[in-house]
């Protein structure tokens, strides 16, 4: 498994007053840090969560982000016009790509649907690996493993042009720069091909607000000390979904990587789907 190289850009701006000798700034949850740090951070986080990252994800969201997930696999629906070659990014634990694969297979006797699983953190990719060996896709060509920095993708790993469908669920927010990103995605798609973004938004019921946001703060970082014992990495986890940006701006930046999206609005038609209310939203764009 071979590492890709990495390079950070941010959406952010060096210090005017000290152009020439500090790095640009990003955020780390509600953290301010060095651009060129906060790979590492996350990482760290990452690697932290990894062998409970399943079993912490039920205990955050009472097993809701699993009909999230669910939700977002029948609506990309792969297999319906036939086999496609799919990049799920910043896969991890492979739970997205096994919905894939599982959802062709069911639904449309589809054997040849195949995902490259990409993760620039190779602990989580190692529990992805862990749990395709107990599938009946284990050492089949349906499904691969790939370390990779998603803001620069290897084009000799990643040829131009090359996916039918492009996925990352929950781990945009993580990268640095979220506009390289996505104009990677649009890059490794083939024309006609879909960029799937499954990630946390902004509520717009002020009640459910208030209570999404007691809960956050207060059950999930004590969430983290008790079952993981992990305080710190799970308030970042919240903090990072405070930080990402509202359906509209995400939406759009979506359209400035050259992707067509719907309207500004939740729905059909819409650049974006809320579930629960707009606790989690998909975001789909179509490249030309």
């Amino acid at each position: 498994m071979r590492t890709v190289s990495a390079r950070f850009n941010s959406t952010t701006t060096p210090n005017p007053s000290n152009e020439n000798s500090r790095p640009a700034q990003t955020h780390f949850g509600f953290r301010t840090v060095d651009e060129n740090a906060k790979e590492d951070l996350v990482k760290g986080v990452f690697s932290s969560v990894a062998p409970k990252y399943d079993l912490m994800n039920d205990a955050m969201s009472m097993g809701i982000h699993r009909l999230w997930k669910d939700d977002f696999v029948s609506l990309l629906n792969p297999g319906r016009r036939g086999p496609i070659k799919i990049l799920d990014m910043a896969g991890g634990t492979g739970d997205i790509a096994l919905r894939m694969l599982d959802h062709a297979r069911e639904k449309y006797a589809d054997r040849d649907t195949s995902v490259l699983v990409s993760d620039i953190n190779p602990d989580m990719l190692k529990e992805g690996m862990r749990r395709v060996r107990q599938t009946m896709y284990h050492n089949t060509p349906q499904i691969g493993f790939q370390v990779a920095n998603a803001q620069e993708l290897d084009p000799e790993i990643f040829p131009d042009n090359s996916f039918d469908l492009y996925t990352i669920a929950f781990g945009i927010r993580n990268c640095t720069s979220i506009p390289d990103v996505i104009k990677e995605a649009h890059r490794v798609l083939k024309p006609g091909g879909t960029f799937a973004c499954l990630e946390f938004g902004k509520i717009d019921n002020p009640l459910l607000s208030q209570l999404y946001d007691v809960y956050s703060f207060s059950v999930i970082p004590m969430l983290g000390s008790i079952l993981a014992s992990d305080r710190e990495s799970y308030q970042y986890l919240v903090e990072s979904i405070r930080r990402f940006p509202s359906q509209p701006v995400f939406a759009q930046m979506i359209r400035d990587a050259g992707f067509t999206t719907g309207q500004d609005f939740s729905g059909q038609g819409g650049a974006w789907r809320d579930l629960w209310g707009g606790i989690a939203s998909v975001h789909l764009g179509v490249k030309a």
